[in-house]
């Protein structure tokens, strides 16, 4: 008979740690299998990590992790691994998420750090053998929204002149993110997975930035230069008004082409373009996997992040003519629906 999850996590802490901990509690929700646990000892906090082999890769984390550490980024040090089991003992980067510290009074000093964190990401990590964001994995990902939004979420039937219609915007939108330069790519780097570290003195001796901490960086690719960017700045969970993200972007901009990765002739209205579709593939995704999270995994939670991606989308379909069709669409599906509300159950 298998050990019960938690019985099998205490017994490797305390063959780890040389003791039992004092006290072992969950740490986050997550939108993957992975479960993280806060371990408490009688000298320091630690993270746990369960992984469960079957379903999660530990091998990837563990290589961008040390992709990460090695640009002086601050990702979690490692102190124990478990392949076999799906284990993994870290660094506790703490509980200070982004989203809920960012304010108008604040966002200007958090987001410095997280530009200059993305901009050593994108000038310093090492890329060899990442995989690419190509075209059949920014399609893949897009494919999601009529799958799991349009289809499962509001129940609507895609006619085969639909179909033709999304399937131009997404090749649209493919072929402007092919015109960008490539870079790594940590694809979910937003204020949920950025913490704002207090025990910044053994980064500070250990060469790391101290702020902001990085986390679930495990499916890393060498794609374009605005992913990071337009994740970061159109937040799924946090929104801020065009002209400060604006701002925002072209300063970045600047600094691109002052690293050399971004040329001279990219001028801020090419750039602008290039972070609104980049964008409008994102949000697009996302619609589709919030949707997913319910309806194959029982969290509800996101459903109420909805208005906003689909807000993103909207605005930005609406602003390009190639995707005037694609925008009445969407609307057209929604019509008055509150996409909060869940169609149907998931699966018990």
């Amino acid at each position: 008979m298998q050990e019960p999850a938690h019985v099998r996590r205490l017994d490797w802490l305390a063959q780890i740690l040389g003791e039992t901990p004092t006290r072992v509690s969950r740490a986050s929700e997550d939108a993957s299998f992975r479960s993280y646990w806060r371990v408490e000892t009688t000298a320091r906090t630690l993270i746990l990590m369960d992984a469960p082999p079957a379903r999660e890769d530990l091998g990837g984390w563990l290589d961008i992790n040390a992709r990460l550490r090695a640009a002086g980024l601050h990702a979690p040090e490692v102190l124990a691994v478990d392949p076999a089991q799906g284990l993994l003992l870290m660094e506790d980067l703490g509980t200070r998420t982004y989203l809920p510290e960012l304010t108008q009074a604040s966002a200007d000093a958090l987001y410095a750090d997280a530009l200059d964190a993305l901009l050593r990401m994108q000038t310093t990590v090492d890329v060899a053998g990442l995989p690419a964001y190509d075209r059949e994995r920014l399609i893949g990902e897009m494919e999601l929204l009529p799958e799991w939004f349009l289809k499962r979420h509001l129940g609507c039937t895609i006619s085969c002149e639909e179909r033709d219609i999304m399937e131009a915007a997404f090749t649209f939108l493919v072929h402007a993110a092919d015109e960008q330069p490539r870079a790594f790519v940590h694809r979910d780097f937003h204020s949920r997975n950025l913490m704002i570290v207090e025990h910044v003195a053994a980064a500070a001796e250990s060469a790391l930035l101290a702020n902001p901490g990085i986390i679930d960086f495990q499916d890393a690719v060498v794609g374009p230069v605005t992913y990071d960017l337009v994740s970061l700045l159109r937040d799924c969970y946090i929104e801020w008004d065009a002209e400060r993200v604006a701002g925002w972007v072209e300063s970045y901009r600047l600094r691109l082409q002052s690293s050399h990765l971004l040329g001279p002739e990219v001028s801020a209205a090419r750039f602008s373009r290039w972070f609104d579709l980049m964008g409008l593939q994102r949000h697009i995704k996302v619609l589709g996997i919030f949707c997913r999270l319910w309806y194959r995994d029982g969290k509800r939670q996101y459903l109420g992040d909805l208005p906003l991606c689909w807000r993103y989308a909207i605005t930005v379909a609406r602003r390009y003519p190639e995707l005037q069709a694609f925008a009445a669409l969407l609307e057209g599906a929604l019509g008055e629906r509150d996409m909060r509300v869940p169609r149907e159950l998931p699966p018990a």
